[in-house]
């Protein structure tokens, strides 16, 4: 007998790359031209060095990580906020992604799962609206734990109170879609919002 899919109950959205993308390269760009580097490895030393993953799971604040920042790229601590600001200059939520997700509901429960540092959802939640279209929002670095840890999206799935299997996790990151599978949820690796819509309606979420 064939097997059946289970039924979706709830989707499970990434932050950073998906409702939060940096449409705008402009002054990332230049703010790594300025420390003779591409902006992919600026972006890496922000988003993948080792005291950031620390970051991410608690271990420093999100002060300790930008002086972390600037000791390794040999600025001055008072150029700390001036360099935050040009790094998230080009930075834009997907309001018409928002307003998608706040449609799936109340039929489908809602997640937000991102691996970020302390403080996240207060610089978010002055920012932008888009906290209030879930159900259950996990920052790592407020649990100590970050994606792809089973352990974190075991934490979510109890939070929205469904099975793995009834769940879908949308990311851009494959390592991190690769540890939702090996936990049982279901996957969309983002590359667009016209993409991951077409996927989901595909494995059935209207």
């Amino acid at each position: 007998m064939e097997k059946t899919q289970p039924t979706i109950r709830a989707v499970i959205f990434d932050m950073g790359g998906v409702i939060l993308r940096t449409e705008d390269l402009t002054s990332r760009s230049e703010l790594a031209k300025r420390f003779g580097l591409t902006r992919k490895e600026l972006e890496n030393i922000v988003f993948q060095s080792p005291e950031s993953i620390k970051a991410e799971v608690g271990e420093y604040t999100a002060e300790e990580h930008w002086l972390n920042v600037a000791r390794q790229l040999k600025f001055p601590a008072a150029e700390v906020d001036g360099f935050q600001r040009a790094y998230w200059q080009g930075d834009t939520a997907d309001v018409e992604l928002e307003a998608y997700i706040r449609g799936l509901r109340p039929r489908y429960k809602t997640g937000l799962l991102s691996n970020a540092w302390h403080g996240t959802r207060q610089k978010v939640s002055q920012l932008y609206t888009f906290l209030g279209a879930f159900d259950a929002v996990i920052f790592s670095a407020d649990v100590h734990l970050r994606k792809p840890d089973p352990r974190i999206f075991h934490l979510m799935l109890g939070r929205l109170g469904v099975k793995a299997g009834e769940a879908v996790f949308v990311d851009d990151f494959l390592e991190n879609i690769r540890g939702a599978e090996a936990v049982g949820l279901q996957t969309v690796h983002f590359t667009s919002r016209e993409d991951a819509v077409r996927q989901l309606r595909e494995l059935g979420v209207e």
